[in-house]
């Protein structure tokens, strides 16, 4: 159906990053280009990891390969995540301006991956800043968790009215915040907010304690495959958290999320 350039980090076990998102997309029918920018055994919140990161130089020439192979144009989407230096923001700046020169109306999602409450940021300041003044302004959709979405624009961000706010005074075209604080202590609210009214979407989802790492990469790369089937930008997002609940909820008792076991019964 679609054909997606993503960018992000790549473990050997798990469902993080691309290893998530790639499956995801793959189950809705989209082709995927995948360029890693580390190499993990593992997430590194286990007790032991190993790995490196993919160095900018290498990503750079990846991309000149496969453009020289003509796999550049006709791309539908771009998706970026997980970029641990300011040299991989401007490769995945690089990317996305080259993407758009082929194909103009390719759409693409950043997941600017910075941190979350409570540690804080899990990127280093020079790329948090990076991905903020390079890739913010050029997203057609920002898809971020409550720490993101303040971080990012140095304000409070409580409810769905706050949202709609930040997206206002920063101009975010479409954007997609999870992990508000509801009324009752059960439950989140994920908020989407997208033109052309701008008007918030709110929908409730269970709150969970432990859930394995690699639900936001997965309801990006969710997000991206149910859009490019047609779905409307709400439709999409509905569709997205109703998949995600899915896989969560077979994955509570688990260090990682159980994405294969899932995959067939993701909704189109």
């Amino acid at each position: 159906m679609g054909r997606v350039l993503a960018i992000s980090s790549q473990v050997a076990r798990g469902a993080i990053g691309l290893s998530a998102a790639v499956p995801a997309l793959h189950a809705l029918g989209h082709e995927t280009v995948a360029l890693p920018t580390v190499l993990l055994s593992n997430h590194p919140g286990h007790a032991h990891f190993a790995g490196e990161r993919v160095s900018p130089a290498l990503l750079h020439r990846m991309l000149d390969a496969l453009e020289s192979n003509g796999w550049l144009a006709g791309l539908d989407a771009i998706l970026t995540g997980y970029l641990p230096s300011p040299d991989h923001v401007a490769f995945a700046e690089a990317a996305v301006h080259r993407v758009k020169q082929h194909s103009p109306s390719a759409l693409y999602v950043c997941d600017p991956i910075l941190g979350d409450y409570p540690k804080g940021l899990y990127i280093a300041m020079d790329a948090a800043a990076a991905i903020r003044s390079r890739l913010v302004a050029q997203a057609d959709v920002l898809k971020m968790n409550r720490f993101e979405a303040e971080w990012l624009s140095g304000a409070s961000i409580a409810n769905s009215a706050d949202v709609s706010a930040a997206a206002r005074d920063h101009h975010w075209r479409t954007a997609i915040v999870t992990s508000l604080p509801a009324e009752h202590d059960a439950t989140l609210i994920n908020v989407l907010i997208a033109p052309p009214d701008a008007s918030p979407v709110s929908i409730d989802v269970a709150r969970h304690d432990r859930v394995p790492h690699g639900t936001g990469d997965l309801l990006g790369a969710l997000w991206v495959a149910h859009r490019l089937r047609g779905c409307s930008v709400a439709q999409a997002f509905a569709r997205s958290i109703g998949n995600v609940g899915l896989v969560i909820s077979r994955s509570l008792h688990s260090d990682e999320l159980q994405l294969a076991a899932s995959l067939k019964d993701l909704k189109p």
